[in-house]
């Protein structure tokens, strides 16, 4: 089946309050039969290709990666992985005081009401409730979406509601009103609302655990264009616990999430196609799309894409690119980019040669966990005064991501 015969969905429909959510699927299910990009590595030497290969003797602790996702694999399984939603940046409000009596129906407004107009966008045309909620006014986001719920069929405020009770963010944490309003906001199409009931289920938080009916509900929500559900979707097709073992059709979703920006599903269809995997091989499209999830900050992607630059796999071999992406993968916090960066500084290639700040590097991953004998005798072969420099280096690094 070829990539480019795949049936793309409507757009989405816009929600505007809907939090953006795809369950962390990562945690289980895996890319069984796909290219698997791993943690750690065989080491190479200086003149041989680099690889994402998994050593019999380096294992880094699982604490090591600094936010779970996909992890590039080279047969043993693969595991593209969603992302966990990520909440809003701005402290969680504080708890609700006393609730306070309201002419409508229903619960009482909480907290104090405050005019907040700098929530809106420019020109007044944006959303206040879905301004409050990024901006962490929790209660303010509870107060307005819960007046526009009241007032009729509001789809975005009802999704908003549940998102509030399902993550606990100034109201207390109650799965069944966040499934009441989830319901709500479902019954009138709500493409977020039906993904939030997807993750619910299959996580069996407030509702029996269903693999079988959480995949029905991503399936009306990726129908609808959203594409985290297409993702989600397409890991349970790709893992074949409950659903029927795909690859094709895991797939044809993951490309309609990749059109939508999501970059785990863009990492995962480059994987596919990169292996042949329930669809026809593509070097040149698998590197197009392990570029556009790199871009987007997927650090297994900026690894393995790294990788394919440095080595000429489905694009020109250029290695001072490949460099300076293990760099912003390095700097991440990824143990395998961090290890790769240090031997391109050691030998210089790629990057003009330095031994100090390869030794800095290389003493970073082994923190993690991942070791390397040749770069173990870089250090070694430093001068005392260099070698502490480096270790000192290292050490301020480690404590700043502490």
């Amino acid at each position: 089946m070829s990539v480019g015969l795949v049936r793309r969905v409507l757009p989405l429909a816009a929600s505007g309050l809907a939090r953006v959510c795809i369950l962390n699927l990562a945690l289980a299910l895996a890319l069984a039969g796909g290219p698997a990009l791993a943690q750690t590595a065989p080491q190479p030497k200086s003149s041989d290709k680099l690889s994402s290969d998994k050593p019999s003797s380096d294992k880094p602790p699982a604490a090591a990666p600094a936010k779970p996702q996909a992890k590039p694999a080279a047969k043993p399984a693969a595991k593209p992985a969603a992302k966990p939603a990520a909440k809003p940046a701005a402290a969680p409000a504080a708890k609700p005081g006393a609730p306070r009596p309201d002419a409508g129906g229903g619960p009482p407004l909480l907290g104090p009401q405050i005019a907040y107009p700098s929530l809106d966008t420019p020109g007044g045309s944006g959303d206040l409730a879905y301004g409050a909620y990024q901006r962490g006014y929790y209660l303010s986001a509870f107060n307005e979406a819960l007046k526009r719920a009241r007032a009729g069929t509001d789809p975005a405020a009802m999704t908003l509601l549940g998102d509030l009770y399902g993550s606990g963010y100034g109201v207390p944490l109650d799965f069944a009103k966040a499934i009441e309003w989830y319901r709500k906001a479902a019954a009138t199409g709500s493409p977020g609302a039906l993904l939030s009931l997807g993750n619910l289920t299959l996580a069996g938080q407030g509702l029996k655990k269903d693999e079988l009916a959480a995949a029905k509900l991503f399936r009306e929500a990726a129908e609808k264009g959203n594409g985290p559900a297409a993702y989600n979707l397409g890991l349970l097709y790709l893992q074949g616990r409950q659903m029927p073992k795909e690859p094709a059709e895991a797939a044809r979703w993951f490309e309609v999430a990749a059109g939508k920006d999501i970059e785990d599903a863009q990492y995962a269809l480059a994987v596919l196609l990169k292996e042949g995997n329930g669809v026809e091989k593509d070097l040149g499209h698998s590197a197009k799309l392990m570029a556009s999830a790199a871009r987007l900050g997927h650090i297994t992607a900026q690894v393995e894409f790294a990788i394919m630059q440095f080595n000429g796999v489905g694009m020109p071999k250029d290695e001072a690119a490949a460099a300076a992406m293990f760099r912003k993968a390095a700097l991440g916090g990824n143990a395998i980019a961090q290890n790769r960066y240090a031997r391109l500084l050691a030998v210089g290639r790629g990057v003009s040669q330095d031994k100090a700040q390869a030794a800095a590097w290389h003493l970073l991953a082994k923190h993690r966990g991942l070791g390397d004998p040749m770069l173990d005798e870089v250090v070694a072969q430093l001068p005392a005064a260099e070698r502490k420099k480096a270790e000192a280096q290292a050490a301020r690094w480690e404590a700043g991501r502490a």
